[in-house]
């Protein structure tokens, strides 16, 4: 089985089948407790006791969620892992996306970056394919089923209707994890057509 798979903030992932897994948000259900230690934090003195105690629960509060956050996303990544043989997805520029202001939180949150080192790790070992797609193929301005490009796809259109095959209401989303795995299924074949061209440029080079 192959899954192409669009990464989001509402919904974290959304695959090629139509399935969509919730954004868990774990720092929006901590950050009122996580500001409330703060604040007790910077009411403490300098180099007394309850400063440091203050300190060590702000340091729980933070190692509670980073913990949520690996949980969720080691959980995700291995059904992902064991459901299918191949998994393409986005290469997100992450660094970039982060100095966003109003969108850093949020990225941050959802974990991307972590999310695709562990389906890179976890692929290795479990004898899987996984590939990221080019950073600026328009999988959300192409149409799965015809291939056409729009200039535009502002966010706010969550459904894809193509001018050119008359395609409608396609869920934007789902169009673009579908052309992900059609884009990784073109990248593996290509590495395939390699390894088979440099395994025969071998045997005739060695005679064998």
């Amino acid at each position: 089985k192959m899954v192409g798979i669009d990464l989001g903030l509402t919904h974290r992932v959304i695959t090629s089948d139509g399935d969509k897994i919730p954004n868990p948000r774990f720092l929006h259900r901590t950050e009122r407790k996580l500001a409330r230690v703060q604040r007790n934090l910077s009411r403490k003195q300098k180099g007394s006791q309850n400063r440091a105690k203050a300190r060590h629960r702000v340091a729980k509060v933070h190692a509670k969620l980073a913990d949520q956050r690996r949980d969720a996303t080691h959980k995700l990544s291995t059904q992902l892992i064991h459901e299918n043989q191949v998994i393409a997805a986005e290469s997100l520029p992450v660094k970039n996306l982060l100095k966003n202001r109003s969108l850093a939180k949020a990225i941050s949150d959802v974990g991307w970056h972590q999310l695709t080192q562990q389906l890179a790790y976890k692929a290795e070992r479990y004898g899987r394919d996984f590939v990221q797609i080019d950073k600026w193929y328009p999988s959300s301005k192409r149409c799965f089923h015809c291939g056409h490009i729009t200039e535009k796809m502002p966010l706010n259109v969550r459904t894809w209707d193509c001018p050119h095959c008359g395609t409608q209401g396609i869920d934007r989303d789902v169009n673009a994890a579908r052309n992900i795995l059609q884009s990784g299924k073109a990248i593996l074949a290509g590495a395939d057509k390699l390894r088979q061209h440099e395994k025969t440029t071998t045997v005739g080079l060695t005679g064998g």
